[in-house]
């Protein structure tokens, strides 16, 4: 089971920037993808941005030359850098991970991890 912590979310005017931090504890044997979803009342989750074990980025056309993902692999954290942030960038975002357990019989399973969420306002 992993347990994922989210933080920076906030209120920022049209233009302006803020950097999410997600950081994933428990037990797993490995993570895999992480990234970042977000949603609004009433529309579906959209995937926002990802990142894979080795560095390979994918992002939403939306957010492209704006938004920056980036990892540590050694403190198990995802980030994202949110730059000329618009109105329709405010959302609820979740990070996510895929993470792998191996049993105690040596069954190796692969999971999904999510956040609880945090908020970003975008208004003028």
């Amino acid at each position: 089971q992993v347990q994922l912590v989210e933080s920076g979310g906030g209120l920022v005017h049209p233009g302006g920037s803020l950097r999410l931090s997600c950081a994933a504890s428990g037990v797993f044997e490995d993570i895999d993808d992480m990234g970042w979803y977000r949603q609004t009342p009433g529309k579906q989750r959209e995937l926002v941005a990802s990142i894979s074990k080795g560095g390979q980025v994918n992002y939403a056309d939306s957010v492209k030359e704006r938004f920056t993902i980036s990892r540590d692999n050694t403190k198990n954290a995802v980030y994202l850098q949110m730059n000329n942030l618009k109105l329709h960038d405010a959302a609820a975002y979740y990070c996510y991970v895929h993470y792998t357990v191996v049993s105690p019989s040596g069954i190796w399973g692969r999971h999904d991890g999510w956040g609880q969420g945090t908020q970003v306002s975008v208004s003028s």
